[in-house]
C-alpha cells in the first residue's frame, strides 16, 4: 500500500524482536499501526498476533491532538467530559455526523514549525517524505445532542483516499472515544451516497428493502446498537434525479407525472382579470392580478401540492390529472415534516404518542416506494435510481427503532429527541462558516483549511442553541442555501436558463427613480408622483431580491400579495402597477425611511460618498430609525427568533438586504444601467387619488371564469 510507504523509514524496526524489546512506540511505528487499522483492519488483526500492536481502540490516543492538528481534538472530548460529570443530563447522548470536505492539493512551507504540510495526516503525525501522498479531502466528524441542540466538532482527517470501510473504522474509533467519556452515541449519519452506502455495510447494515437492518453492534457482537441514518436533503436530491430520469413513475393506479413539476416551475407570470360584486360598488368592472409562482419553494413540499391543484382548478391544461403527483408529493412532505422535526407530528416525533401516527405514515411511503414503477413496468427499487428511496426505508427503520428503545432522562431540558439531530444540517452548516473562514469559495488548501478550522474551534463554546422558535419554524431549519438544488427556482434554471434583462439607459427615469444628482430630484414638487416613484423603486428592488432568496416566506413577504385566494406561498397573487410588482407595506416602508436618510445625509459635505464605508454609515441610520417601531413583516415572526443571537436569521438579513438594494440603486448609477431585471422596460402611470397602493382586491369575489393573457 502506497501509504504505507513513508512509513518504512530507518526508524521503523523490521525486525521482530525489536518491536517486542521497545518500550515506547516511535512516531513511525504509531503511523504505521494507525493506518494499517483504519485502512486494512484484517492485516492489522492478523499482525496483532505476530507483532505487539496495540489494541484498535487503543488507537484513540495516538489519533488524538491538543491542538487543532488533524485527529480528534482532545481539548473538545475534555470540555465534554467536564459536562457529563456534572451531570449535565442533555450530554449524555448524541448522534455522530460524516462528511468530507474537497481540499486542494498542494505542498506548503510551514515557517512556524519550519516543515512541509500538505501531506496526508490522521491524527499520528504528518506523513512527511518525499513518496508521501498529498491530500485531497478532509473527514470531518461532529457530535449533535438528540435531546439539546448543542454540536461538537470532533476532529478531522487529511487524506488522499477513502472507502466505506475506513469511514467505518474512523467512527467506531470516535464512538469509541465518545463511550469513554460517558456519552452515548446512539445513530450514526452519513451522505446519501456510494461511499456513505459502503460505510454503512461496512459497519453491519443491511440496506436490502425486504430485509432491513438498520442497527449494527459496537463494540462487535456487544449488546449496545447504534442506528444508521442517510442524509435527508440527500435523499430528497436522488429522489428528485429519480422522477427526472423515468419522467413519469407508477404507483398503485396513480401516476406521477415529473412534467407537471417542470410546468409549475416554468410558469411564467399570468394576469388574472375578475368581475368585480355588486358590493364593491364597481360592480361590472374588472380588476387585475397576477399570478406568480414562488421559486424558492421547496419542491416536496405542501405548497408544491397546493400549488398544483389550485392550477387544476383554474383549468390549466398543463395541470390536469396531477392527483397522483399531488399524493406523492404530500408523501414526502409528511416524511420531511418527521425528520426536520416539523408540524404536529415531526416536533415530537418521538414521543409515545405519535408512535402509531409515524410507524403508519412509515408503512404508507414503504408501499409505495416498493410498488413504484417506470414507464415500462420494471421496479424502480431495483433501478439504478433506488438509493434516495432505500435511504428513506433504512432512517425510516431506524427512527423506529429508536422510538421502541430509547426515551430521554427527565432532567433533560428537552424530553424528546430532537429528529432533526440525524441529519448533516448541522454538520453542513459548520462547513459553510469553516468555507467562509477560508476566504475563497473554491477547494482550500491544507494549511488554509486548517488555519479556518483553528479559528472556528477557538469560538465552538458546546452550548446549545437558543430553542425559541416554535411552530413550524427551528432553529435546526437553516440550511436552505443546501437545499437549493430542491426548488422550484433550481428546476426552472435546468429546463430555463435565459438570464434577465438588461434595462435600457432610460431605466432611472422610467421607473420614477430620483437620482441625488438628477435636476427632476431638485425640481420635482408633484408628490404623488414621488409617491409613485419610490413604489416603482421599492418593487424593483423586491423584484431584485426575489431572483436570489432561497426562502419562500422571506420571498413571498417581499410583495403587496392577495392572500385570500391561496395559504400557500408557493403561488401568490401579487398587484402591479404598470410592469412594475408592488412592494409590501413593509418593503416600502423600509425603502421609505432608507430615502429618508439619504436625503438628510447626501447634503452632508466633506464625505466620501462612493466608499464602502458611507454606505455602511447610510444601513446603520436606517436601522436606527427603523429600532423602536412597530415590528415589520408580521409574518416572519417566527424567523426573528431564529439562530442563537437573532442577529443573522432570515428577518434581519431580509430587512439589512432591502436596505442595501435600495440605497446601492440609489447611489450607483452604473447599477441604474446595467441592472439585470426580468420584466418589461416599465410603463407606468400616475397613481390616482391620496393612497400609496391601490385598493386591494380583496372586495371583489372572483367570478367562474378566470381570463389569461401573456
Amino acid at each position: 500500500m502506497s501509504l504505507l510507504n513513508p512509513c518504512r523509514g530507518r526508524d521503523l524496526p523490521r525486525e521482530l524482536h525489536s518491536w517486542r524489546q521497545m518500550a515506547d512506540y516511535s512516531s513511525e511505528m504509531r503511523q504505521f499501526a494507525c493506518l494499517l487499522h483504519l485502512y486494512h483492519i484484517k492485516a492489522y488483526d492478523y499482525l496483532r498476533k505476530i507483532l505487539p500492536l496495540p489494541h484498535p481502540y487503543s488507537l484513540t490516543n495516538w489519533l488524538s491532538n491538543n491542538e487543532t492538528a488533524a485527529g480528534f481534538s482532545s481539548d473538545i472530548f475534555i470540555r465534554l467530559q467536564e459536562k457529563v460529570e456534572r451531570g449535565d443530563q442533555s450530554y449524555r447522548y448524541c448522534a455522530v455526523l460524516v462528511q468530507d470536505v474537497s481540499l486542494q492539493k498542494q505542498q506548503e512551507w510551514d515557517p512556524q514549525t519550519k516543515r512541509l504540510t500538505g501531506f496526508v495526516d490522521l491524527g499520528a503525525g504528518i506523513l512527511d517524505a518525499d513518496e508521501a501522498p498529498l491530500a485531497s479531502e478532509a473527514i470531518i466528524l461532529m457530535a449533535v445532542g438528540i435531546s439539546s441542540p448543542w454540536t461538537a466538532p470532533l476532529g478531522y482527517f487529511l487524506v488522499n483516499s477513502t472507502s466505506g470501510h475506513f469511514l467505518a473504522q474512523l467512527l467506531r474509533q470516535a464512538i469509541s472515544k465518545l463511550n469513554n467519556i460517558g456519552i452515548v452515541a446512539l445513530a450514526v449519519t452519513s451522505g446519501a451516497s456510494a461511499r456513505g452506502a459502503e460505510t454503512a455495510r461496512a459497519l453491519g447494515i443491511r440496506i436490502d428493502p425486504k430485509r432491513i437492518q438498520c442497527t449494527f453492534q459496537h463494540p462487535p457482537g456487544s449488546a449496545h446498537s447504534i442506528a444508521y441514518f442517510f442524509d435527508v436533503c440527500h435523499a430528497l436530491l436522488l429522489i428528485r434525479n429519480a422522477l427526472q430520469c423515468f419522467q413519469k413513475v407508477e404507483w398503485l393506479g396513480d401516476t406521477v407525472w415529473w412534467q407537471q413539476v417542470v410546468e409549475l416551475a416554468a410558469l411564467r407570470e399570468q394576469r388574472v382579470l375578475e368581475l368585480c360584486s355588486p358590493e364593491s360598488g364597481r360592480a361590472g368592472s374588472k380588476g387585475s392580478y397576477h399570478l406568480k409562482v414562488n421559486l424558492a419553494t421547496l419542491l416536496f413540499s405542501e405548497g408544491v401540492a397546493e400549488a398544483l391543484e389550485h392550477l387544476q382548478k383554474l383549468g390549466l391544461a398543463s395541470f390536469q390529472n396531477c392527483s397522483g403527483t399531488v399524493k406523492f408529493v404530500r408523501l414526502m412532505n409528511s416524511l420531511c415534516n418527521v425528520f426536520y422535526g416539523r408540524g404536529p407530528c415531526g416536533k415530537e416525533s418521538l414521543l409515545p404518542g405519535n408512535y402509531t401516527k409515524i410507524s403508519n405514515l412509515f408503512d404508507e411511503a414503504k408501499s409505495c416506494f416498493l410498488n413504484l414503477t417506470d414507464a415500462v413496468g420494471r421496479y424502480v427499487i431495483k433501478s439504478k435510481r433506488k438509493l434516495g428511496f432505500l435511504s428513506f426505508l433504512l432512517s425510516a427503520e431506524s427512527l423506529k427503532w429508536l422510538s421502541s428503545n430509547y426515551t430521554c432522562p427527565e432532567g433533560t431540558p428537552s424530553h424528546h429527541l430532537h429528529t432533526h439531530a440525524f441529519s448533516l444540517d448541522l454538520l453542513e452548516q459548520f462547513l459553510r462558516a469553516l468555507q467562509e473562514a477560508c476566504g475563497n469559495s473554491g477547494s482550500p488548501t491544507c494549511a488554509v483549511f486548517q488555519a479556518a478550522y483553528h479559528k472556528l474551534l477557538a469560538s465552538c463554546s458546546l452550548a446549545p442553541v437558543s430553542p425559541h422558535s416554535s411552530g413550524n419554524s427551528s432553529p435546526w431549519d437553516v440550511s436552505l442555501s443546501q437545499r437549493r438544488a430542491l426548488t422550484l427556482g433550481s428546476i426552472r434554471a435546468q429546463y430555463h436558463p435565459a438570464p434577465g434583462r438588461t434595462l435600457t439607459p432610460e431605466y432611472p427615469y422610467s421607473a420614477g427613480l430620483l437620482l441625488p444628482s438628477s435636476a427632476l430630484s431638485n425640481a420635482l414638487t408633484d408628490l404623488s408622483l414621488y409617491t409613485q416613484s419610490l413604489t416603482c423603486t421599492a418593487g424593483c428592488v423586491a423584484e431584485q431580491l426575489a431572483l436570489d432568496l432561497q426562502c419562500e416566506a422571506c420571498l413571498a413577504s417581499l410583495f403587496e400579495a392577495d392572500e385570500s385566494r391561496l395559504r400557500c406561498r408557493s403561488v401568490l397573487y401579487i398587484k402591479k402597477l404598470g410592469d412594475v410588482s408592488l412592494p409590501s407595506a413593509c418593503v416600502h416602508h423600509i425603502t421609505s425611511i432608507s430615502e429618508q436618510v439619504l436625503n438628510q445625509y447626501v447634503k452632508v459635505g466633506g464625505a466620501n460618498k462612493n466608499t464602502k464605508l458611507w454606505h455602511l454609515s447610510l444601513e446603520q441610520k436606517v436601522f436606527q430609525e427603523l429600532l423602536g417601531e412597530s415590528p415589520l413583516f408580521p409574518t416572519l415572526t417566527n424567523h426573528l427568533f431564529e439562530r442563537e443571537l437573532s442577529i443573522n436569521n432570515h428577518y434581519t438579513i431580509l430587512v439589512k438586504e432591502i436596505t442595501r438594494c435600495y440605497l446601492n440603486i440609489r447611489t450607483n448609477t452604473a447599477q441604474h444601467l446595467n441592472l439585470k431585471y426580468p420584466c418589461k422596460r416599465h410603463k407606468l402611470k400616475r397613481l390616482k387619488g391620496k393612497h400609496l397602493f391601490p385598493s386591494p382586491l380583496g372586495s371583489c369575489q372572483s367570478s367562474q371564469t378566470h381570463t389569461w393573457s401573456n
